[in-house]
């Protein structure tokens, strides 16, 4: 499987758990100039862009602990181009998640980071 396809699968993974969280897939993929937002979803309070990390093992650490500053800035320049293009959606709340996927004994293990971060960290 190659890396492309293991993070479509991922990502799909991190899509429905969030959905049965009750939250509502917008898009997905989003492109800039600055980079990809995973995901953005609806929840009843918020729109949320979502960075779904991926890792084999914790043995470095988790996924989720892989969003440095430098990739929230780019998460969040995305946004506010999104929000750009988007202007049925200024008017939401915005919040930041990080979904973190783990293999463990084979399984994935999933862990969801709500406001895992702001936009002040720009």
């Amino acid at each position: 499987m190659s890396t492309r396809q293991r993070g479509d699968k991922v990502e799909l993974f991190a899509e429905n758990h969030l959905k049965k969280q009750g939250l509502t897939l917008v898009e997905k993929n989003f492109n800039s100039r600055y980079g990809e937002i995973d995901l953005i979803m609806l929840d009843s309070s918020a729109l949320v862009f979502v960075e779904v990390r991926f890792r084999a093992n914790t043995r470095f650490g988790s996924g989720a602990e892989t969003v440095n500053l430098r990739k929230q800035q780019k998460i969040i320049k995305t946004a506010h181009l999104y929000l750009q293009a988007n202007k049925k959606m200024q008017q939401r709340d915005c919040r930041f998640d990080v979904v973190s996927v783990t293999l463990a004994a084979q399984e994935p293990l999933i862990e969801w980071h709500q406001n895992a971060f702001q936009a002040s960290a720009w």
